[in-house]
């Protein structure tokens, strides 16, 4: 096989996400000229059903790979331009696949949300991705697209009214309808576990800048607790993704030079309303443990179609210093964790694919990866806005 054979690969297609993304891609891209993909997993016989449940085209390739088994991730890699991963946690099934991804010059996106194996994966292969030119982009979905690109798209702004970027900026969810997948959850309680059997996987997540490396700005809010923030005139609650989206911002500012400053400061928490009915919602989500039990969505389920289009997102970028101040917001019209996750990997994916972007090979976050060309793929194809308030 050339290595152009396909533009993106699913790889965990069989899965409930990668069945969502398979889903999109074939609704969004029909047709080879538009783009050439294939599914991929373990088992042929469920990838020929995913196929015709779907009612995918004829011209989408059915592909067999093991992440036990590196002779057919090796193939996999080297058929494709771009691998689309759903497998996870990935900390348990990604090692090989980046560090073929990263050997081959082959690009690779995933929905990772595990900071202690990115910061070891940046460690293995950062250098090895720089060589070969591969474009290895981690964390394209919930966690943490909103957010980095949230920032990014407040700061870009910031440069073109006031010539400077904010060295201070407060996410915060104004609104949010949906469960978390059962990826996000089993990703969660693998690191918490490796946590419990190695402290020095403990310390790097307590450090906002694990993925940084050489690099440690100054001292960051812990959004460990409920506050009353006047400015908003509404409590805040703890929210459950700050601590691989903060590691993924402050990627950004470090792989965009510190456009944002060396001193620059973010937090992530949720607004829960105004008074004592605020302040009760605040501490019982700060109280909540749900995401380290075994309740809610296993890896591979989720919501049904009409649950997912019935879900939402609407989070808050906002930065004041002295009388200048903006505020932007990222929306989408679909639950976060699953219906509008899977329309960002994929369009990550086919960003890398088809846009004619300026970064070169290494490990990187969506804002310095794709900025610009992503937010307007989302906007134009995900339901995505992005919007100066």
């Amino acid at each position: 096989m050339s290595k152009t054979t396909y533009d993106v690969i699913v790889y965990g297609a069989t899965g409930f996400t990668g069945q969502l993304v398979a889903e999109y891609l074939s609704n969004t891209y029909s047709g080879k000229q538009a783009l050439n993909w294939a599914i991929a997993g373990r088992n042929l016989d469920k990838l020929k059903q995913i196929k015709s449940d779907l009612n995918l085209s004829s011209e989408v390739d059915c592909l067999v790979a093991d992440s036990n088994d590196l002779d057919s991730l090796k193939s996999l890699v080297q058929s494709t331009k771009v691998v689309l991963t759903t497998v996870g946690p990935y900390q348990l099934y990604g090692n090989d696949l980046v560090a073929l991804c990263a050997e081959s010059g082959t690009d690779y996106v995933d929905l990772c949300g595990e900071p202690t194996w990115m910061h070891d994966m940046i460690a293995q292969h950062q250098d090895t991705a720089e060589k070969s030119g591969a474009r290895i982009v981690f964390s394209c979905g919930f966690d943490s697209i909103p957010f980095d690109l949230g920032v990014y798209f407040l700061q870009q702004e910031a440069k073109q009214r006031f010539s400077r970027t904010f060295s201070r900026v407060k996410g915060r969810v104004r609104g949010m309808k949906g469960t978390f997948s059962g990826g996000t959850k089993a990703s969660l309680q693998a690191t918490m576990a490796a946590a419990k059997k190695d402290k020095g996987v403990m310390q790097v997540l307590l450090n906002p800048f694990s993925l940084t490396p050489g690099f440690n700005g100054p001292e960051q809010p812990l959004g460990n607790k409920p506050i009353y923030e006047e400015e908003f005139n509404s409590w805040s609650a703890p929210f459950i993704m700050a601590a691989i989206n903060t590691r993924n911002i402050h990627r950004s500012n470090y792989l965009l030079s510190h456009q944002y400053g060396e001193d620059f400061i973010y937090d992530e928490m949720m607004f829960t309303g105004p008074g004592d009915k605020g302040k009760a919602i605040a501490e019982h989500v700060a109280e909540d443990k749900s995401m380290a039990s075994d309740e809610g969505p296993k890896p591979g389920e989720g919501p049904s179609k009409e649950e997912r289009e019935a879900g939402f997102f609407d989070v808050v970028f906002s930065a004041q210093e002295g009388d200048k101040h903006l505020m932007v917001s990222v929306k989408g019209a679909m639950d976060p964790g699953y219906g509008t996750t899977s329309k960002m990997i994929s369009e990550c994916a086919v960003c890398l694919a088809k846009d004619d972007l300026e970064v070169k090979g290494g490990i990187w976050t969506t804002a310095p990866a794709m900025g610009n060309k992503l937010i307007d793929r989302l906007v134009a194809k995900a339901g995505m806005t992005f919007t100066l308030e």
